[in-house]
C-alpha cells in the first residue's frame, strides 16, 4: 500500500497544476492575458487554460456601470456657490486599453468626471443649471466620453441628480418667482384694459353713424334696469328727442 504513495504525489501536483489553469469567464467577462509580462490577447467567454508562472490575465466588465459622482461644490458664473450631485453611466468596449493604458479604469473615469462637472458647471448661470439640465448633461458626456476613449470607456450617459442651494439662496429665488408672477398679471390686465377700449372705441363709432344701435341700446340699458326687485323708476324719453335738443341748443350758442 505504501509503495503507491510516490507515484500520487506528482499526479497530485499535476491535477492542481491543471485546476490552477482553468479559467471560466461568463458572457459579461473578457480575459486580458499577458504572456511573461507582454500582452498576448483578449479572450472569452467560455473555459480559458491559462499557465501558471507564466501567463497571468485580469479579469475586465463588459456590463454598464452606474457611478455615482459625489456632491461637488461648484461656484456659478454669476458668482453662487451650488453643491452638485450626478450619475455617470458607462462601459468597457476595449478591455485591452483600459487594463494597459490607465491604471485603474473606474477610479480614472470618477476623478475626471467630478473635475469634468465642475469645470462644465461653472461656465453657466444658476438659472441655466435649474432649466437647462437636458443640455448640461450632453455637455458634460460629450467630454467625458472624448476623454475617455483612450482607456476603451464609453460613457453612454450622465444625469445631474441635485443642485443644492443655502437657505438664503432659495429665498431670494422665491422673491424673484413671486416678482414675476406680479409682472406677468400686471401685464395681462394691462393687455386687457387695452383691448377692453379699443373694443368701446370701436362700439361707439357704430353707435355714432348707426342711430338705431344707440335706440337699441338705451332699450337694453332699460331692459336690465328694470328688475323685478328695483327700487329705481325710470322715465324713458325717445332718443330722437334728445338729439333734437341737443342739436337745437347747439345752432342757439
Amino acid at each position: 500500500m505504501f509503495e503507491f504513495v510516490p507515484y500520487l504525489a506528482p499526479l497530485f501536483v499535476l491535477l492542481a497544476i491543471l485546476a490552477s489553469a482553468i479559467r471560466i469567464l461568463p458572457e459579461y467577462q473578457r480575459g486580458v492575458v499577458f504572456f511573461l509580462g507582454r500582452f498576448q490577447g483578449v479572450k472569452g467567454p467560455g473555459l480559458i487554460l491559462i499557465l501558471p508562472g507564466i501567463q497571468q490575465m485580469v479579469r475586465v466588465d463588459l456590463r454598464v456601470v452606474a457611478l455615482d459622482i459625489p456632491p461637488q461644490d461648484v461656484i456659478s458664473k454669476d458668482n453662487v456657490t451650488v453643491r452638485v450631485n450626478a450619475v455617470l453611466y458607462y462601459r468597457v468596449v476595449d478591455p485591452e486599453r483600459a487594463i494597459i493604458r490607465v491604471e485603474n479604469f473606474a477610479e480614472a473615469t470618477s476623478q475626471l468626471a467630478q473635475t469634468t462637472l465642475r469645470s462644465v458647471l461653472g461656465k453657466h448661470d444658476l438659472d441655466e443649471m435649474l432649466s437647462e439640465r437636458d443640455k448640461l448633461n450632453s455637455d458634460i458626456q460629450g467630454i467625458l466620453d472624448a476623454q475617455t476613449d483612450e482607456w476603451g470607456i464609453k460613457v453612454a450617459n450622465v444625469e445631474i441628480k441635485h443642485v443644492d442651494l443655502n437657505e438664503s439662496m432659495v429665498r431670494a429665488i422665491a422673491r424673484q418667482a413671486e416678482a414675476e408672477r406680479e409682472r406677468r398679471a400686471k401685464v395681462i390686465h394691462a393687455e386687457g384694459e387695452l383691448q377692453a377700449s379699443e373694443k368701446l372705441v370701436e362700439a361707439a363709432r357704430v353707435m355714432s353713424s348707426e342711430p338705431g344701435a344707440m335706440q337699441l341700446r338705451y332699450l337694453q340699458t332699460l331692459a336690465d334696469m328694470s328688475t323685478e326687485n328695483a327700487s329705481t323708476i325710470i322715465f324713458p324719453l325717445p332718443i330722437d328727442l334728445i338729439h333734437n335738443l341737443i342739436k337745437s341748443r347747439e345752432q342757439g350758442s
